[in-house]
């Protein structure tokens, strides 16, 4: 199996485990990963995911070797296409990309572990996750730049969103390596850990993020994605939708406050 998947609690981990080939993602494993991505967002009791690699390497991108095989193919990425119309969404009619499940819209956190290269597509998966825990030897970089590879997992559009556009074109057109402290520098990475630690950094940061109400981090993540590019009125509109949550968590959780728990900032008893 392409993919491992473990439960630690809360805390999903989902596994690439090709470390025979730096985890390159074939169709095999494209489709094991959007299945378990699928898994994760429909199990209520999983409130956050975690995706890295096995071996030392988060992901070296599309399997060029599989890809090199495509020679005759009239259509070589098959069935992928996305439909006139498409809304997105996260259901399994939802196509998946190249990469597995680039184009899926997750309603939970997802942080990336990044060990190693998390390069071309590798990259793209990173970018998918909503925070990226790096060690200080992990790198990212549109490698496949040299291939004529285009970038078609996301890429393109989510990387100008983190880094900016001038940045973005920076790393797009020259495809060159960012090593870790440049990536947290520009804002591709969150965190920087030691060597060996990413995957420990990971899940002790997604059982934090777990133990909050669910609801209303679902409801300001949700929030602060879909506003984006909005007009102020409108992106404020989406960020009031999110009142009903006060009534399902907020009420209780101050409730707990007014009895004592998590005064001063304290975090541990809430």
């Amino acid at each position: 199996m392409s993919i491992a998947v473990e439960r630690d609690g809360a805390v999903t981990i989902i596994t690439i485990d090709r470390p025979e080939a730096r985890n390159a993602v074939d169709p095999d494993t494209a489709e094991a990963l959007s299945e378990a991505f699928l898994r994760f967002n429909a199990d209520d009791d999983a409130r956050v995911a975690v995706l890295t690699g096995a071996g030392g390497a988060f992901c070296a991108g599309f399997d060029l070797k599989y890809a090199g095989s495509l020679e005759q193919e009239r259509r070589p990425l098959g069935d992928l296409d996305i439909p006139a119309g498409w809304h997105g969404g996260n259901g399994s009619d939802i196509p998946r990309g190249p990469m597995g499940p680039t184009r899926l819209t997750l309603d939970k956190p997802l942080l990336a572990a990044i060990s190693g290269p998390a390069v071309a597509g590798g990259m793209e998966l990173a970018l998918l996750a909503d925070m990226r825990v790096m060690e200080e030897t992990a790198y990212m970089g549109v490698f496949c730049r040299r291939w004529g590879v285009p970038l078609i997992d996301g890429g393109t559009v989510r990387l100008p969103r983190l880094v900016g556009m001038g940045r973005a074109m920076d790393l797009i057109l020259t495809g060159r390596k960012i090593m870790a402290d440049e990536c947290q520098r520009i804002g591709l990475a969150e965190r920087i850990v030691p060597h060996g630690d990413a995957l420990s950094a990971a899940r002790a940061l997604a059982a934090e993020i777990a133990r909050f109400p669910p609801e209303c981090v679902r409801a300001d993540r949700k929030a602060a994605y879909a506003a984006w590019g909005k007009p102020i009125n409108e992106a404020l509109s989406i960020e009031w939708a999110s009142r009903s949550i006060l009534q399902k968590e907020g009420i209780s959780g101050a409730q707990r406050f007014a009895r004592g728990a998590g005064r001063s900032g304290d975090f541990e008893r809430i």
